[in-house]
């Protein structure tokens, strides 16, 4: 495969490992404070969510920091993006004006 390609999937990949990194994570916050035990919910998500990001990261580099390099940008932009989608409500709508004050 040619160099430009692999750099391209490389960055594709890592914004789909932070895609399932953040959306797993989000899924988990969900999950685990309606659950009778959070805390299982949460080590076991960790364990889950960084096995496969680190599985991923090792694969896609496969010892060019190039790779490495171009998965972790995809991986920070999959962040924002996830966080982005994922924000509440409440900071969609508009904010209220501030009154006058007409004391003197």
């Amino acid at each position: 495969m040619n160099e430009p390609l692999t750099l391209v999937l490389s960055g594709i990949a890592g914004c789909l490992l932070g895609a399932l990194f953040f959306g797993g994570l989000w899924w988990t916050i969900r999950k685990g404070v309606a659950s009778r035990r959070p805390a299982l919910w949460f080590f076991g998500s960790l364990l889950l969510r960084m096995s496969i990001t680190l599985i991923g990261f090792y694969f896609v580099g496969r010892g060019h920091w190039e790779r490495l390099l171009l998965c972790l940008l995809g991986f920070v932009m999959a962040r924002l993006i996830v966080t982005w989608l994922m924000r509440p409500a409440t900071a969609n709508q508009i904010r209220p004006t501030q009154e006058a004050s007409h004391a003197s």
